[in-house]
């Protein structure tokens, strides 16, 4: 049997659903989390902001109170850049992708790279470390100051994540603050697997390796025990899913919504893959040279223009012709963002 065609309309009402940018839904913080997969945490606001436009009465408290518990942690992940995770899925991610990135680190053995790792994780599991402690232990010896990131899995402590919070960090190791154990690398992937399709598909295997970081043999095990199936783009790529994953019709209503810098929803695909929410004349204008990512609005589920507040106003910079209804709407949520971020 063919796989069926799934046009780009219909991919992009499969994200807006499934990363909750259809409609906001009344969720708890660590279930939000887990649906969306990760969230982006690169500029601190950036996950505040993101949980605002997709759940219903969200307030800044939530996610603050969310990390002090531990309910949801910020590490250093995926492409080895900040996320905030559950605290039950974090494990999982690290064992999937923090051994992929150590082994792809040039000019060191296997065995150094256990020892360095055994040896940040004992000064990490005895107390909080800073990023400058952690270079310090193991950085000459790699020679790439930001791949001791991945030695072993380590958490920020609060406030490090809140949503003012831009002073120096403190690391502890993830059994010290969770209490748990790394899982196995093939339990790993099989979450990974998981939760990526569910918050981002139907999507092509590179899209997954590209928003992992990742190699295919770091996935296989989780690719062969989750039950898939199959679709096609418009360009005859085939498509991963889950079954009875949401796929809404491609005709189906998308409010206007504001992301915040670096959300997952642009970053989540191989490039030729982003079109379906990033027209690919955009790109350039939103992601830079130097992989920041502007903060966007969704007109009809599509990038239509960045968005900047200072001082309590809000700025909108259109990057294609917008009707006055688009600009009504805009406004409408515009003021509701103004007021969260000012509150």
């Amino acid at each position: 049997m063919s796989e069926r065609t799934l046009t780009d309309r219909e991919l992009n009402r499969a994200l807006l659903a499934r990363q909750l940018l259809l409609e906001r839904r009344r969720l708890g913080v660590r279930p939000a989390v887990e649906k969306l997969c990760a969230l982006q945490a690169q500029w601190p606001q950036s996950p505040y902001i993101a949980l605002w436009t997709r759940l219903e009465g969200f307030r800044k408290q939530q996610l603050t109170r969310a990390l002090e518990r531990h309910d949801v942690v910020k590490a250093t992940l995926f492409r080895i850049t900040l996320h905030i995770t559950s605290a039950r899925d974090y494990p999982y991610y690290a064992a999937a992708v923090l051994p992929a990135a150590r082994e792809r680190t040039s000019g060191v053995t296997a065995e150094q790279l256990e020892r360095l790792s055994q040896l940040v994780r004992a000064a990490a599991m005895s107390g909080p470390l800073t990023h400058e402690q952690v270079e310090a232990l193991a950085a000459t010896e790699m020679g790439q100051r930001w791949r001791t990131r991945t030695l072993t899995p380590l958490v920020h402590l609060p406030p490090g994540g809140t949503w003012s919070h831009y002073g120096r960090v403190q690391l502890r190791a993830m059994e010290a603050v969770l209490g748990v154990d790394l899982p196995a690398r093939e339990d790993g992937a099989e979450r990974l697997v998981r939760r990526y399709l569910s918050a981002f598909g139907p999507a092509t295997q590179q899209d997954l390796l590209r928003f992992g970081g990742l190699r295919v043999g770091d996935i296989r095990a989780g690719l062969e025990r989750v039950e898939l199936r199959r679709f096609r783009d418009e360009r005859g790529r085939v498509l991963l899913d889950l079954p009875d994953a949401p796929l809404p019709p491609g005709d189906t209503p998308a409010p206007v919504r504001f992301l915040p810098k670096w959300d997952s929803a642009l970053l989540a695909y191989a490039p030729p893959e982003r079109t379906r929410i990033l027209p690919e004349k955009l790109r350039s204008v939103v992601i830079a040279k130097n992989g920041d990512v502007a903060p966007t609005v969704l007109v009809d589920g599509v990038v239509s223009a960045i968005w900047t507040i200072e001082r309590r106003r809000l700025s909108i910079e259109p990057l294609r012709r917008l009707t006055r209804d688009d600009r009504a709407a805009i406004d409408d949520e515009g003021n509701r963002l103004v007021t969260f971020v000012s509150g």
